[in-house]
């Protein structure tokens, strides 16, 4: 069996010969909270001129769950599938393998807008065309849900991360990296692991063993 390649350097790789597409291949990772907030604050203007507040409140929840499966959907169905052919498989390290092999690649842990600007314009489009008038504050929330899980992922290779939940949030993905690829597929959350039994064996565990302690402290 070959030896898995995993750097932990904070190091890239060229992936394309035309320079341009290889400029816009990298991103800083503030760029998606740049572009998307100001869309997230105007959309939910327009909804709140459209819809009542609580709709409005209402809409942009569940836009955020609808983020929540639609990150955890694409990270395990669509970046961990197992390409058979030779294109399929240059276009798997493309899109999601030059991550596993580079996973402190500093400019390669945000989508780039080339790939996400697309993807926003038809995912407004998919939700004015089955939520309308209420898709305003959907989209607004899915795009937070998105902003917010570019964020974490960087915190997740690059920051500390010191306070409980954000020491769980980097062992649970970091291990998804270095220990178990085919499991803990959310990287915001692990709640969609949780409905689709693919939370990894160590976070059983620990939950098992520490249940038991916060029941005996709550005595």
């Amino acid at each position: 069996m070959c030896a898995m390649f995993v750097s932990n350097q904070d190091e890239t790789v060229r992936l394309f010969k035309n320079p341009i597409l290889e400029f816009f291949s990298h991103i800083h990772p503030v760029t998606p909270i740049v572009v998307f907030v100001p869309v997230i604050v105007w959309m939910m203007i327009l909804s709140l001129g459209t819809v009542a507040v609580w709709a409005a409140i209402l809409f942009f929840v569940v836009g955020v769950i609808a983020w929540t499966l639609t990150e955890y959907t694409i990270h395990r169905w669509a970046f961990h599938i197992v390409p058979t052919t030779s294109l399929g498989k240059k276009l798997h390290f493309l899109v999601h393998g030059i991550h596993h092999d580079y996973p402190r690649d500093s400019t390669r842990l945000v989508m780039p807008l080339l790939v996400s600007v697309p993807l926003a314009i038809v995912f407004f489009w998919l939700f004015k065309g089955f939520a309308s008038p209420h898709h305003y504050a959907l989209y607004a929330g899915f795009l937070a849900g998105y902003v917010a899980y570019d964020s974490i992922h960087y915190a997740t290779h690059h920051f500390p991360m010191t306070n409980r939940v954000g020491r769980f949030i980097k062992e649970y993905h970091m291990k998804h990296h270095f220990i178990d690829e085919h499991t803990a597929f959310g990287v915001s959350n692990p709640m969609w692991d949780y409905v689709f039994n693919t939370v990894p064996e160590w976070a059983r565990r620990k939950r098992t063993v520490t249940k038991p302690v916060s029941q005996s402290v709550g005595k």
